[in-house]
């Protein structure tokens, strides 16, 4: 038996390491769900409450943002100490709880305070879990697994779409958030109880020589906060890679909020037919996307060809912006397709598709980048480090910048306003290109084996 197989704990058992895959899927989904089911959610309470853009980009940015970002470090830090798997499971029951409270809201404020209380419980979910991903799989399958765990966006935020707009077109918002966020919780006693904390680093040991004799594996005391930065701010490769994910996540955040209203503004779309419609991009591209950029990472980026990890996004975002503009522009009319007449709209939604899948290529490939810029006792606090920049930059800036550029244009083109919005926000993703560019040159030498 290899060292790799030996003294790793539960990560030893293929079949045990692939449930706690999928059951950590399963949180990062709700994660989503919690997240973006505002979204869908935002011309009914729109409706009710008469909030203006800029409150409801308030609501899904900087409310959520700001907590989520800034909690995820000392949070981080602690998980590269304690047990990350009752961590990724309080955090689980505590958004969930906040997220059946949204259904409480009364004004502004309240549902402010509750979006707020999302953001703190999601502070503890992802970089905990992307420290044990890579620590039940081997690095050869990293990249898929992170991957696969991250099929988590496209799965919750698809479901988001479809639960919350379906309850709120049925019944009504206040119940679509009491509804997702108490099944949110009911989800935390299987984890607690059935997922085991791996030993950190046990697969990133050497394999021993032939004839030599094996070394037992002695983890490696956590890092401090500052050891860790101390670290990263000596890999360029790391800064480079986070504002170009950042950039990419200032238009894939705020168009993955801001659409659903964009189609019934702009596309005349209302209810079921809308939920329907977005949860379908949302899957569909979603889900190819995010498996196609890593499996090309895994595949083009063996031995010293580390810069296909950050080359393989950067094009995706590329080809990604003129695809946006193209899918939001086709005409209202059928057209005649192979002999068949097809709507406009399912013609957009093809479209839709490529560029949703290109923008969310990213997420294997860099994520695993950041996981190798450190040693294994540092990856949870260098993961929310990556996660605190481009989160706030991302979430914070992206969804309040295009609902406040929508109000500002609003006098001059009406309901059009979004859109021009849209399309302001397309231009991040250039330099979600670039950056991720300039970090191919350094991520070799700041690759750590």
């Amino acid at each position: 038996m290899s060292m790799t197989d030996q003294g790793i704990g539960p990560a030893a058992n293929p079949g045990y390491r692939a449930y706690v895959l999928a059951l950590l899927m399963v949180v990062y989904t709700f994660n989503f769900i919690d997240r973006q089911i505002l979204a869908i959610l935002l011309p009914y309470i729109k409706a009710e409450l008469h909030f203006t853009d800029s409150q409801l980009g308030l609501l899904g940015g900087p409310a959520f943002a700001v907590v989520y970002s800034t909690l995820a470090i000392p949070i981080a830090w602690l998980a590269d100490r304690v047990s990350r798997v009752s961590i990724v499971g309080v955090s689980l029951a505590v958004w969930s709880g906040f997220t059946a409270l949204c259904g409480f809201a009364t004004g502004f404020w309240t549902l402010f305070g509750a979006r707020m209380g999302v953001g703190v419980g999601e502070a503890g979910g992802v970089a905990p879990s992307y420290s044990l991903v890579a620590d039940y799989f081997p690095k050869s399958q990293r990249a898929r697994a992170l991957a696969f765990y991250s099929f988590g966006v496209p799965i919750g935020t698809a479901l988001g779409y479809l639960f919350g707009g379906l309850l709120a077109e049925h019944i009504n918002w206040r119940i679509a958030f009491m509804i997702v966020g108490g099944v949110g919780v009911l989800l935390f006693p299987l984890l607690k109880f059935t997922v085991k904390d791996p030993v950190r680093g046990g697969f990133d040991r050497p394999e021993p020589v032939a004839g030599a004799a094996e070394v037992e594996h002695v983890p490696t005391k956590a890092a401090g906060f500052g050891e860790v930065w101390n670290v990263l701010l000596k890999k360029p490769s790391f800064w480079f890679l986070a504002f170009g994910a950042a950039c990419s996540s200032v238009y894939g955040y705020g168009a993955a909020f801001w659409l659903p209203s964009f189609f019934q503004r702009s596309m005349g779309m209302e209810g079921v037919d809308r939920a329907l419609y977005i949860a379908g991009i949302a899957f569909i591209g979603g889900t190819i996307g995010i498996w196609l950029g890593s499996w090309l990472a895994d595949k083009l980026g063996k031995g010293v060809k580390k810069a296909a990890y950050p080359l393989v996004p950067a094009i995706g975002f590329i080809i990604a912006v003129p695809m946006f503009w193209l899918a939001m522009n086709v005409p209202d009319r059928s057209f005649d397709i192979l002999g068949f007449a097809v709507a406009g709209k399912w013609v957009a939604f093809v479209l839709f598709l490529v560029p949703q899948a290109l923008s969310l290529a990213w997420l294997g490939p860099v994520v695993t980048s950041v996981q190798h810029l450190v040693p294994a006792h540092m990856r949870s606090t260098a993961s929310a480090s990556f996660l605190l920049i481009n989160n706030l930059v991302g979430i914070g800036l992206g969804i309040y910048l295009l609902g406040a550029v929508s109000d500002y244009l609003t006098p001059r083109f009406g309901e059009e306003a979004l859109r021009y919005s849209l399309y302001v926000g397309q231009w991040f993703y250039a330099l979600a290109a670039i950056l991720p560019i300039i970090s191919a040159r350094s991520l070799k030498k700041d690759w750590v084996d």
